[in-house]
């Protein structure tokens, strides 16, 4: 399956967070790639080689760029 990444930001709600570029955990990132499937955001943080991957019910914003 072929994603549609788009670039923006992302804010999670209290209690969840994603790996910034250096590893800690953060609640908001400014700049982020992300694709939406079903329920979920795949979220790819500039700096990480990886895909982290959040439900949607942890956002509280994100926008497009």
């Amino acid at each position: 399956m072929t994603r549609d990444w788009r670039r923006g930001s992302i804010r999670l709600l209290p209690g969840y967070h994603l790996l910034d570029a250096a590893g800690l955990p953060a609640a908001e990132l400014p700049v982020v790639d992300f694709a939406l499937e079903g329920g979920f955001v795949n979220v790819r943080v500039p700096g990480r080689d990886d895909i982290q991957i959040v439900s949607a019910p942890s956002l509280h914003l994100i926008t497009c760029a």
